[in-house]
């Protein structure tokens, strides 16, 4: 797992997204003070290559002022490790002044468009899918790059043909979400996708993956695949993250994951007191990790995906329990379904077959090849699993 460091400048937001549980009003900005204490923490903390990800809330309510000093203050302070960066926004507040702020770290872009506009706007508010559309035209003008997340909802969920097409019309990564229940509002299961659902929905994504070989990429499949391919985890929801993965507080605050930033009985220790690891490992919130490791060990044993799975992301799993470990992630039934399926279509093309080459590989055994007809097959599970390497 890489050294992920993410900076979270503000937990405010513009938007009002109906299904939100991470922004907060009257959230503070970060100070440049913070980001200068980052540096000196993470000089003393691990020496090792970092990716830093700006996240929120809504990063970009920091300024242009924010990034011009942060983003050198980072990068010089860190010189001697490999660094990256990123940024998950809205790109509401996407001025040519950032972008070319941006465009010289080269970062690339995370933001969130849920489907069509219609649709996209019923969930998240009027006016987002525009408002969005227009900050991500003035990213791509300075050549950033511009990818989006797709967050599947109880409602949302009966189009998946429509936001399926919506993304392969367009040229777009399809990248997606499971909608959480919300930490915020008065019927916090109102968006969140039923697990059961979730799991057809990536069976489904998976077959639409296949049939469109070459025109979209489905970036949740390939991970998954890889998984499986690879017997580990290769995103943070399905790995063990503690130790590798931290958030920083717009006070300064260190947190396992984004997802806990503003919840105090998560903090581990603030950057301006240069924590060591020992330190940060004294914490309730840091052991309250690693006994949900434990929990996976013992509780998922048995399961045939639990090298590659984890039990699932550890805030899903704890915060609808009140910060009590009573089971993994919610969505296992959904993990157990794709995985299951990736399995059983991995055997079946290695063991299934007694023609040349496998189902979805040309000739030679390679995907998208023609055979002697000239016609190219369907591509087959094997044919994502090799496409990375």
């Amino acid at each position: 797992m890489p050294f992920h460091v993410m900076l979270i400048p503000t937990l405010g937001c513009p938007s009002n997204c109906n299904y939100c549980w991470s922004s907060e009003e009257g959230s503070p900005i970060m100070s440049i003070e913070t980001i200068k204490a980052v540096v000196k923490w993470l000089k003393d903390f691990r020496d090792d290559s970092v990716t830093f990800t700006f996240h929120g809330g809504e990063p970009l309510l920091a300024g242009a002022d924010f990034y011009r000093q942060a983003l050198p203050l980072l990068s010089e302070g860190l010189s001697e490790r490999d660094l990256a960066f990123a940024i998950q926004t809205n790109l509401w507040k996407m001025t040519p002044e950032i972008a070319e702020i941006f465009a010289k770290y080269n970062i690339p872009i995370g933001s969130s468009l849920d489907g069509p506009e219609e649709l996209n706007d019923f969930q998240r508010g009027k006016g987002y899918f525009e408002k969005t559309t227009k900050g991500a035209e003035i990213a791509k003008a300075h050549g950033l790059n511009v990818r989006f997340i797709t967050t599947f909802t109880s409602h949302s969920v009966k189009y998946r043909d429509e936001i399926f097409k919506f993304n392969l019309e367009r040229g777009q990564t399809l990248k997606l979400h499971a909608c959480l229940p919300s930490l915020r509002g008065d019927e916090p299961e109102k968006w969140a996708l039923d697990p059961e659902e979730y799991g057809e929905l990536l069976v489904y994504l998976l077959d639409k993956y296949l049939e469109n070989m070459g025109r979209i990429e489905v970036m949740n499949i390939d991970h998954l695949c890889k998984n499986v391919f690879t017997g580990r985890g290769t995103v943070c929801t399905f790995v063990d993250c503690m130790g590798d993965t931290f958030a920083i507080g717009p006070d300064g605050g260190i947190y396992p994951c984004y997802r806990f930033v503003g919840m105090p009985k998560f903090v581990m220790g603030n950057v301006h007191d240069n924590p060591s690891v020992e330190a940060l490992a004294e914490s309730e919130a840091w052991k309250l990790m690693h006994e949900y490791k434990e929990y996976v060990d013992r509780e998922c044993k048995s399961c045939a995906h639990i090298n590659y799975c984890r039990g699932g992301c550890p805030y899903n799993a704890i915060t609808p329990n009140n910060g009590k470990i009573k089971g993994v992630d919610p969505h296992c039934v959904a993990y157990k379904r794709i995985y299951d399926e990736i399995t059983e279509r991995f055997n079946n093309e290695l063991f299934g077959g007694a023609g040349m080459g496998m189902p979805g590989m040309g000739m030679s055994g390679f995907p998208g090849e023609t055979g002697g007809s000239g016609k190219t097959s369907r591509s087959g599970i094997m044919s994502l699993m090799l496409k990375k390497i």
